[in-house]
Protein backbone atom coordinates (compact mmCIF):
# COMPACT_ATOMS: atom_id res chain seq x y z
CA UNK A 1 0.00 0.00 0.00
CA UNK A 2 2.92 2.30 1.13
CA UNK A 3 4.18 1.71 -2.87
CA UNK A 4 0.53 2.66 -4.29
CA UNK A 5 0.71 5.78 -2.54
CA UNK A 6 3.97 6.56 -4.06
CA UNK A 7 2.62 5.63 -7.74
CA UNK A 8 4.47 2.14 -7.48
CA UNK A 9 4.01 -1.04 -8.46
CA UNK A 10 5.07 -3.77 -5.92
CA UNK A 11 4.19 -6.80 -8.09
CA UNK A 12 7.48 -8.22 -9.24
CA UNK A 13 9.79 -5.65 -7.42
CA UNK A 14 13.00 -7.87 -5.87
CA UNK A 15 14.35 -6.99 -2.63
CA UNK A 16 17.35 -5.83 -4.61
CA UNK A 17 15.66 -3.45 -6.32
CA UNK A 18 13.77 -2.69 -3.11
CA UNK A 19 17.09 -2.17 -1.13
CA UNK A 20 18.66 0.28 -4.18
CA UNK A 21 15.28 1.99 -4.24
CA UNK A 22 15.37 2.82 -0.51
CA UNK A 23 19.13 4.04 -0.83
CA UNK A 24 17.85 6.58 -3.58
CA UNK A 25 15.52 7.96 -1.48
CA UNK A 26 17.99 8.43 1.27
CA UNK A 27 16.78 5.64 4.08
CA UNK A 28 19.78 3.30 3.57
CA UNK A 29 22.78 4.34 3.18
CA UNK A 30 26.22 3.31 2.14
CA UNK A 31 29.65 3.88 2.97
CA UNK A 32 31.47 5.91 1.14
CA UNK A 33 35.07 5.11 -0.29
CA UNK A 34 37.81 7.05 -0.33
CA UNK A 35 37.73 9.17 -3.47
CA UNK A 36 40.03 8.46 -6.65
CA UNK A 37 43.07 9.98 -7.67
CA UNK A 38 41.28 11.96 -10.27
CA UNK A 39 42.57 9.99 -13.44
CA UNK A 40 40.82 9.17 -16.14
CA UNK A 41 39.43 5.70 -16.19
CA UNK A 42 36.39 4.08 -14.22
CA UNK A 43 34.82 5.80 -10.63
CA UNK A 44 36.24 3.62 -7.91
CA UNK A 45 33.35 5.20 -5.73
CA UNK A 46 29.99 3.81 -4.97
CA UNK A 47 27.50 5.46 -6.57
CA UNK A 48 23.28 5.43 -5.69
CA UNK A 49 23.08 5.66 -9.32
CA UNK A 50 24.11 3.50 -12.25
CA UNK A 51 23.15 6.86 -14.46
CA UNK A 52 22.81 10.37 -14.21
CA UNK A 53 21.00 12.66 -16.78
CA UNK A 54 22.21 16.36 -17.01
CA UNK A 55 19.61 18.87 -18.32
CA UNK A 56 20.41 22.70 -19.02
CA UNK A 57 17.18 24.40 -20.16
CA UNK A 58 17.60 27.63 -22.09
CA UNK A 59 14.75 30.25 -21.96
CA UNK A 60 13.38 33.49 -23.09
CA UNK A 61 15.17 36.13 -21.67
CA UNK A 62 15.84 40.09 -21.40
CA UNK A 63 18.26 42.86 -20.29
CA UNK A 64 15.50 45.63 -19.51
CA UNK A 65 15.89 45.22 -15.85
CA UNK A 66 12.51 43.98 -14.94
CA UNK A 67 11.62 40.55 -14.12
CA UNK A 68 9.89 38.67 -16.59
CA UNK A 69 7.65 35.52 -14.68
CA UNK A 70 7.35 33.93 -18.42
CA UNK A 71 9.71 32.34 -19.29
CA UNK A 72 9.68 30.09 -21.75
CA UNK A 73 12.05 27.28 -22.86
CA UNK A 74 13.46 27.37 -26.57
CA UNK A 75 16.25 24.74 -25.76
CA UNK A 76 15.78 21.52 -23.96
CA UNK A 77 18.83 19.11 -23.97
CA UNK A 78 19.55 16.15 -22.06
CA UNK A 79 22.70 13.88 -22.02
CA UNK A 80 22.73 10.27 -20.21
CA UNK A 81 26.01 9.48 -18.38
CA UNK A 82 27.33 6.63 -16.94
CA UNK A 83 28.78 6.99 -13.48
CA UNK A 84 30.96 3.60 -13.50
CA UNK A 85 32.85 4.92 -17.10
CA UNK A 86 32.28 8.28 -17.37
CA UNK A 87 30.71 8.18 -20.67
CA UNK A 88 28.17 10.13 -22.32
CA UNK A 89 25.97 7.36 -23.89
CA UNK A 90 23.18 9.39 -25.19
CA UNK A 91 21.69 12.66 -25.94
CA UNK A 92 18.63 14.54 -26.41
CA UNK A 93 18.28 17.89 -27.64
CA UNK A 94 15.38 20.00 -29.49
CA UNK A 95 14.24 23.64 -30.07
CA UNK A 96 11.32 25.01 -28.40
CA UNK A 97 9.04 27.42 -29.97
CA UNK A 98 7.93 30.06 -28.08
CA UNK A 99 4.67 30.80 -27.88
CA UNK A 100 3.91 33.97 -25.17
CA UNK A 101 6.76 35.48 -26.31
CA UNK A 102 6.96 34.03 -29.69
CA UNK A 103 10.27 37.13 -30.52
CA UNK A 104 13.10 36.48 -29.22
CA UNK A 105 15.27 39.70 -27.48
CA UNK A 106 18.31 40.93 -28.81
CA UNK A 107 19.58 39.95 -25.34
CA UNK A 108 18.88 36.76 -25.56
CA UNK A 109 19.74 35.71 -29.45
CA UNK A 110 23.23 37.40 -28.40
CA UNK A 111 23.90 35.51 -24.71
CA UNK A 112 22.31 31.73 -25.99
CA UNK A 113 23.46 31.94 -29.83
CA UNK A 114 20.13 30.72 -30.47
CA UNK A 115 18.70 32.51 -33.67
CA UNK A 116 15.20 33.32 -34.64
CA UNK A 117 14.42 30.71 -37.57
CA UNK A 118 15.61 28.08 -34.95
CA UNK A 119 13.18 28.10 -32.53
CA UNK A 120 10.11 29.56 -34.95
CA UNK A 121 11.33 25.88 -36.49
CA UNK A 122 10.86 24.37 -33.09
CA UNK A 123 8.01 22.26 -31.45
CA UNK A 124 6.26 23.61 -28.73
CA UNK A 125 6.78 22.61 -25.05
CA UNK A 126 4.23 19.82 -25.38
CA UNK A 127 5.63 18.28 -28.27
CA UNK A 128 8.83 18.11 -27.17
CA UNK A 129 7.98 17.09 -23.36
CA UNK A 130 6.40 13.74 -25.70
CA UNK A 131 9.69 13.72 -27.84
CA UNK A 132 11.44 13.84 -24.75
CA UNK A 133 9.67 10.96 -23.03
CA UNK A 134 10.00 8.84 -26.04
CA UNK A 135 13.96 9.23 -25.61
CA UNK A 136 13.10 8.32 -21.77
CA UNK A 137 11.56 5.67 -22.78
CA UNK A 138 14.30 3.95 -25.37
CA UNK A 139 16.88 4.10 -23.12
CA UNK A 140 15.14 2.48 -20.54
CA UNK A 141 14.26 -0.19 -22.33
CA UNK A 142 18.05 -0.45 -23.99
CA UNK A 143 20.21 0.45 -20.68
CA UNK A 144 17.46 -1.00 -17.82
CA UNK A 145 16.79 2.61 -16.09
CA UNK A 146 14.21 3.02 -13.52
CA UNK A 147 14.05 6.41 -11.45
CA UNK A 148 12.61 6.92 -7.95
CA UNK A 149 8.52 7.23 -9.32
CA UNK A 150 6.75 5.57 -11.80
CA UNK A 151 8.54 1.54 -11.04
CA UNK A 152 6.44 -0.74 -12.87
CA UNK A 153 6.40 -4.01 -13.75
CA UNK A 154 10.04 -4.79 -12.76
CA UNK A 155 10.66 -8.62 -13.14
CA UNK A 156 14.63 -8.75 -12.18
CA UNK A 157 16.81 -6.74 -9.72
CA UNK A 158 19.30 -6.23 -12.69
CA UNK A 159 17.99 -2.50 -13.51
CA UNK A 160 20.01 0.57 -13.34
CA UNK A 161 18.48 3.72 -10.88
CA UNK A 162 19.23 6.94 -12.57
CA UNK A 163 18.67 10.28 -11.66
CA UNK A 164 18.60 13.92 -13.37
CA UNK A 165 20.85 16.86 -12.10
CA UNK A 166 21.11 20.40 -13.11
CA UNK A 167 22.82 23.55 -12.30
CA UNK A 168 20.71 25.11 -9.42
CA UNK A 169 17.05 24.25 -8.98
CA UNK A 170 16.37 26.39 -11.55
CA UNK A 171 15.73 24.50 -14.74
CA UNK A 172 13.58 22.10 -12.93
CA UNK A 173 12.01 23.60 -9.74
CA UNK A 174 11.02 27.24 -11.29
CA UNK A 175 11.28 26.96 -15.46
CA UNK A 176 10.10 23.67 -16.41
CA UNK A 177 7.65 24.04 -12.94
CA UNK A 178 5.83 27.43 -13.65
CA UNK A 179 5.33 27.20 -17.76
CA UNK A 180 3.73 23.51 -17.67
CA UNK A 181 1.32 25.09 -14.93
CA UNK A 182 0.69 28.00 -16.77
CA UNK A 183 -0.22 26.57 -20.17
CA UNK A 184 -1.79 23.47 -18.18
CA UNK A 185 0.41 20.64 -19.52
CA UNK A 186 1.25 17.55 -17.70
CA UNK A 187 4.41 17.34 -16.69
CA UNK A 188 6.29 14.07 -15.90
CA UNK A 189 6.67 13.00 -12.79
CA UNK A 190 9.99 11.47 -13.18
CA UNK A 191 11.19 15.02 -13.49
CA UNK A 192 10.10 16.14 -9.98
CA UNK A 193 13.36 14.95 -7.97
CA UNK A 194 17.04 15.90 -9.18
CA UNK A 195 20.51 16.31 -8.27
CA UNK A 196 21.38 20.05 -7.55
CA UNK A 197 25.31 20.15 -8.60
CA UNK A 198 25.54 23.46 -7.83
CA UNK A 199 24.88 22.66 -3.79
CA UNK A 200 26.91 19.48 -3.80
CA UNK A 201 29.74 21.26 -5.03
CA UNK A 202 29.17 23.52 -2.80
CA UNK A 203 28.55 22.03 0.51
CA UNK A 204 31.09 20.15 2.67
CA UNK A 205 30.01 16.19 2.23
CA UNK A 206 28.83 14.69 5.09
CA UNK A 207 30.48 11.23 4.15
CA UNK A 208 34.38 10.29 5.05
CA UNK A 209 34.96 13.90 6.14
CA UNK A 210 35.68 14.82 2.34
CA UNK A 211 34.86 18.47 1.04
CA UNK A 212 33.17 18.90 -2.54
CA UNK A 213 34.19 21.62 -2.25
CA UNK A 214 33.29 24.07 -0.29
CA UNK A 215 33.32 27.21 -2.04
CA UNK A 216 31.00 28.93 -4.19
CA UNK A 217 31.72 28.65 -7.39
CA UNK A 218 31.55 31.92 -10.44
CA UNK A 219 29.06 29.52 -12.18
CA UNK A 220 29.66 26.37 -14.35
CA UNK A 221 32.40 27.24 -16.00
CA UNK A 222 34.03 28.73 -12.94
CA UNK A 223 33.62 25.28 -10.98
CA UNK A 224 34.94 23.46 -14.13
CA UNK A 225 38.62 25.84 -14.25
CA UNK A 226 38.39 25.29 -10.28
CA UNK A 227 39.04 21.66 -10.57
CA UNK A 228 41.43 22.24 -13.74
CA UNK A 229 38.95 21.48 -16.69
CA UNK A 230 38.38 23.67 -19.51
CA UNK A 231 34.47 24.39 -20.96
CA UNK A 232 34.62 23.19 -24.29
CA UNK A 233 32.07 24.76 -26.66
CA UNK A 234 29.51 27.52 -26.11
CA UNK A 235 28.67 28.99 -22.45
CA UNK A 236 24.26 29.40 -22.45
CA UNK A 237 23.77 27.11 -24.92
CA UNK A 238 22.32 24.12 -23.85
CA UNK A 239 23.55 21.51 -25.01
CA UNK A 240 26.96 22.30 -24.57
CA UNK A 241 26.59 23.29 -20.50
CA UNK A 242 24.64 19.93 -19.87
CA UNK A 243 27.73 18.06 -21.35
CA UNK A 244 29.80 20.17 -19.15
CA UNK A 245 27.47 20.03 -16.11
CA UNK A 246 28.18 15.93 -16.54
CA UNK A 247 31.93 16.77 -17.12
CA UNK A 248 32.15 18.30 -13.68
CA UNK A 249 29.82 15.34 -12.19
CA UNK A 250 32.30 12.70 -13.91
CA UNK A 251 35.60 14.81 -11.96
CA UNK A 252 33.35 15.47 -8.59
CA UNK A 253 32.42 11.56 -8.38
CA UNK A 254 36.16 10.39 -9.32
CA UNK A 255 37.33 12.35 -6.67
CA UNK A 256 34.74 10.63 -4.23
CA UNK A 257 31.82 12.14 -4.25
CA UNK A 258 28.58 10.65 -3.35
CA UNK A 259 26.21 11.81 -5.46
CA UNK A 260 22.19 12.43 -4.10
CA UNK A 261 18.80 14.03 -3.95
CA UNK A 262 19.09 17.39 -3.58
CA UNK A 263 15.70 18.33 -4.11
CA UNK A 264 11.95 16.48 -4.46
CA UNK A 265 8.70 18.09 -5.13
CA UNK A 266 7.04 14.79 -4.62
CA UNK A 267 4.69 14.65 -1.65
CA UNK A 268 5.97 14.61 1.97
CA UNK A 269 3.71 12.49 3.02
CA UNK A 270 4.60 10.03 0.45
CA UNK A 271 8.09 9.48 1.33
CA UNK A 272 6.57 9.33 5.03
CA UNK A 273 5.19 6.41 3.86
CA UNK A 274 7.86 4.74 2.48
CA UNK A 275 10.16 5.58 5.31
CA UNK A 276 7.77 3.76 7.59
CA UNK A 277 7.62 0.88 5.32
CA UNK A 278 11.25 0.51 5.01
CA UNK A 279 11.48 0.93 9.21
CA UNK A 280 9.14 -2.15 9.03
CA UNK A 281 10.87 -3.99 6.42
CA UNK A 282 14.82 -4.04 7.92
Amino acid sequence: SNFRKLGFDERGVSGMATKRLARQLGLIRRKSTAPANGNLGRSKSKQLFDYLIVIDFESTCWNDGKRHRSQEIIEFPAVLLNTSTGEIESEFHAYVQPQEHPVLSEFCMELTGIKQDQVDEGVPLKICLSQFCKWIQKIQQEKKIIFATGISDISTSEVNLCAFVTWSDWDLGVCLEYECKRKQLLKPVFLNSWIDLRVTYKVKAKDGGHIFYNRKPKGLSGALEEVGIKFLGREHFGLDDSRNTALLAWKMIRDGCLMKITRSLNTVSGVLSLFCHFKLWK
